[in-house]
């Protein structure tokens, strides 16, 4: 038998632990305190173990994930709300906040037992795993704010949906879009997958899947010090990234702050993801020189064609033998380039990925899942893909399938904060 899910707080106090039997899982609100200024307080799962040296710390001023030295592996899944009550949204997000601590310290939903006669409170997956450096962020999208729980007035203008930008014609709704957002990174596969398939579990009956997509091989260097990685064409893309160590970048184009029309994202990021298809065997086709003409870099060094190293200055200005750019005009380091961008830039953080075989073409259903972090969409992500969309060489051989645009606020302070705390306030009375 199921027992609903209380409206709220037992009259004794919340306890240590309280199970959602009907999913068999523990219904982790947040801990030891109240969900919006004790609207309905629930326990959660027990306090996550101290952070082993494995561990990226749950707890800060931003959420980790974003600025974090990208992981091997990605795990990032949309959700749509299927509840239409606040509370309920809140109590599944603090559930999440609670199991999202524990799972990045390399600890199971909960160290309670299971009775034989219930479900596992854990799926078990990564018993005997470390924590292999996950991160989970969450995030909010534009559909997230119509009249269903009173949070229309709190959109910022930057989360509006963004036009139909061009190479963007062909984006399938089925993968794009979504209520909420988990994007889980970590450098075993397993772990990520744990992640969001218990934080999915948990938000039944009140979330849905919408779709999902696993990454590997990251194709971004966030960390200092980090090398680029190569992409599936087999060229080391993003070389101008942001990185970890640069706070002020950071501050420039990736941390809202006081600029921000709503309170409770300040210390948040907007979070962009478009699944781009790479025509992998059209792709393999091309001559070499044709190759690094579309990108503007060498294959094997990735350094500019203007240069030696991959770190080496570009050189837009300067032309061969034939009078001609040696940087192409719409080669995709010239279009990308901060330099040509009135200094524009991103937080990267995508990888590669393959689902296999097209069933249409027969062919590799393979590419990028790119994802990156901005403090305005419009002027940073929107702006730069409107002039690679309409120019950069590398369109013949890529088509953006997905898309999606959410808002991840802040980091959580400690244990008892909670994804959204401060946008739902006011909301649960």
């Amino acid at each position: 038998m199921t027992h609903p899910e209380p409206d709220g707080p037992p009259a004794h106090g919340p306890s240590r632990r309280r199970f959602l039997t009907g999913a068999g899982l523990l219904a982790a609100g947040v801990a030891g305190g109240a969900v919006a200024g004790g609207a309905a307080g629930y326990a959660i799962a027990d306090d996550p173990a101290p952070v082993a040296k494995d561990s990226v710390p749950f707890y800060g001023q931003h959420q980790a994930g974003i600025s974090t030295a990208a992981q091997d592996r990605l795990m990032f899944a949309a959700l749509d709300i299927t509840a239409t009550d606040p509370k309920q949204v809140a109590l599944m997000l603090g559930r999440w906040s609670a199991m999202a601590a524990r799972f990045c310290a390399g600890e199971p939903v909960t160290s309670a037992p299971t009775k034989p006669s219930q479900p596992p409170l854990d799926t078990g997956e990564t018993m005997g795993l470390p924590a292999s450096n996950l991160t989970i962020t969450v995030g909010f999208g534009p559909s997230m704010f119509d009249d269903r729980f009173g949070l229309t007035g709190k959109m910022p203008a930057a989360l509006k949906p963004l036009e139909v930008l061009p190479g963007s014609s062909v984006i399938d709704p089925a993968i794009s879009d979504g209520d909420l957002c988990i994007q889980a990174c970590a450098d075993d596969p397993q772990v990520v997958f744990h992640a969001v398939r218990n934080m999915v579990r948990a938000a039944r009956g009140t979330a849905v899947l919408r779709w999902s997509q696993l990454g590997f091989g990251r194709a971004s260097a966030t960390g200092a010090g980090q090398s680029t990685p190569r992409n599936l064409f087999g060229f080391k893309d993003g070389t101008n990234n942001i990185h970890a160590d640069n706070a002020t970048a950071l501050d420039d184009y990736v941390w809202v702050g006081n600029e921000s029309d709503q309170d409770w994202m300040a210390g948040g990021s907007y979070l962009v993801a478009r699944k781009i298809r790479m025509e992998i065997e059209s792709w393999d086709a091309d001559f070499l020189s044709d190759q690094e003409r579309i990108f503007g870099r060498d294959k094997s060094s990735g350094a500019p064609l203007t240069g030696k190293k991959e770190f080496d200055t570009i050189d837009f200005g300067a032309k061969g033998d034939n009078g001609k750019p040696i940087i192409d005009v719409n080669s995709h380091i010239r279009l990308a380039a901060p330099e040509q961008n009135i200094g524009t830039k991103l937080l990267r953080r995508g990888y590669n990925y393959t689902d296999g075989q097209h069933p249409g073409t027969g062919k590799l259903d393979a590419g990028l899942f790119f994802i990156c972090f901005q403090k305005d969409p419009r002027s940073q992500f929107a702006a730069l893909q409107t002039k690679l969309g309409k120019s950069d060489l590398l369109n013949e051989y890529i088509t953006h399938v997905g898309s999606g645009l959410w808002a991840c606020p802040p980091g959580l302070a400690k244990a008892g904060d909670w994804y959204g705390k401060s946008l739902f306030a006011g909301q649960l009375k």
